[in-house]
């Protein structure tokens, strides 16, 4: 039976400081190697073993899967990163701090923001200190202005259905560590959930979480390994 984890990437420094982060690159704080060491003993501890991982091109997700590798004495494995599984693009909010926001345009707009499903925030000004276009990282991509999830899904899914569900479909354990919206496009496809419900899906930080599927990548059961 194909199995996969998902785990989101340890507490961030701008996860820290209630800011949207979105592409920009922020680095784990202290709390945030907790989580992702913890999250590789668990998986340790429960027996879980992977043959290929896969990241984003942030240092979030791809320090949190080093570490985890680490704590399984699995560093060795092959791991295979691409920007398809970064972040939601928050556009025009990004760097800026969630309550201020509230504060600035009211609950309601912050709250349609952040959890609608297909509108965006406002698109990134030209010029934004926060602009990735002379990222080396990101030659050759068109990196979005803005994403709302639906957006963020579109990006994804190609990604999975290209290089992460043939992995599965030939017998891989697959790993995966990433992003709360990049993990909810996946656990949406995984688990067939509706438009009007995954946004309310919350994927806590290094909280591993387990899919079992069957031969044609249908989920059989989805847990968090930490209750079982």
């Amino acid at each position: 039976m194909p199995q996969l984890v998902l785990v989101r990437h340890g507490q961030s420094e701008w996860n820290l400081q209630n800011r949207f982060t979105g592409w920009w690159d922020v680095d784990l704080t202290d709390k945030g190697v907790a989580e992702a060491r913890e999250a590789g003993q668990l998986m340790r501890d429960k027996g879980i073993e992977n043959d290929v991982c896969f990241t984003s091109y942030q240092t979030r997700a791809i320090k949190t899967l080093n570490l985890a590798l680490e704590e399984m004495d699995r560093l060795w494995l092959p791991v295979h990163k691409h920007w398809r599984l970064n972040e939601r693009h928050y556009g025009g909010l990004t760097g800026l701090n969630k309550d201020e926001m509230r504060e600035k345009h009211g609950e309601g707009q912050v709250h349609i923001w952040r959890r609608s499903f297909d509108i965006p925030p406002p698109e990134m000004e030209a010029g934004s200190e926060y602009d990735l276009s002379g990222d080396p990282r990101y030659a050759g991509v068109k990196i979005p202005q803005t994403e709302s999830l639906k957006l963020t899904i579109k990006r994804v899914l190609p990604y999975w259905e290209r290089r992460i569900a043939p992995a599965l479909k030939d017998g891989k354990r697959v790993l995966i560590s990433a992003h709360g919206n990049s993990l909810r496009a996946l656990v949406k496809h995984l688990s067939n959930i509706p438009d009007d419900e995954i946004t309310g899906l919350e994927i806590p930080t290094g909280q591993p979480i387990v899919y079992d599927l069957d031969d044609d990548l249908a989920a059989k059961d989805r847990y968090y390994l930490s209750e079982r």
